[in-house]
């Protein structure tokens, strides 16, 4: 058996919070990974066709930057999400999330219909591969408080600074 992979374009893109690797492929945007998070992606098992990536990896670029910037509140991106159904569901779910909100785990799992199983919803959470576009630092502990996060929880405290407009203040 052989596994066929469309062509992918990675960099390293420096945030105000910390470096980020940004790996797409053809088909879209694969990893927003924080440098040091373990690597989220796998094989795909197709050839997706002509490569379209470089304009991609400019799209996305831009779009980091103006989020940084405070000027762009969600994503306009396509994805190529390497995963579970179970995580792919839970990954989706994260655009619900209002920008400059919050949500408990818990509460999360529950606006996926899946009451009870915050545990499992955190897990694949904690596996999202890209990072800020499928916003899972806005989901934090039923108590408020800031839980694991693979950019640490100094990066998590400091995005959702940023979509209070505290980080932009601060500038």
């Amino acid at each position: 058996m052989s596994i066929v992979t469309s062509p992918i374009d990675s960099v390293l893109y420096r945030s105000p919070d910390g470096p980020l690797e940004l790996t797409v492929s053809d088909i879209g945007v694969q990893e927003v990974n924080w440098i040091g998070a373990p690597p989220s992606s796998a094989p795909q098992d197709e050839d997706s066709g002509p490569q379209q990536s470089l304009g991609l990896m400019a799209d996305l670029v831009t779009q980091l930057d103006e989020y940084f910037a405070g000027e762009r509140k969600e994503f306009d991106l396509p994805l190529d999400l390497q995963g579970t159904e179970f995580q792919k569901e839970v990954w989706q779910g994260l655009v619900n999330i209002p920008y400059g909100e919050t949500v408990s785990y818990s509460q999360q799992a529950e606006m996926l219909g899946r009451s009870g199983s915050e545990r499992a919803v955190a897990s694949a959470n904690g596996k999202n591969p890209v990072a800020i576009v499928l916003p899972c630092h806005r989901v934090i502990g039923a108590d408020g408080s800031l839980r694991g996060y693979n950019g640490g929880l100094a990066a998590k405290q400091a995005l959702l600074d940023l979509e209070s407009g505290v980080a932009l203040r601060k500038r």
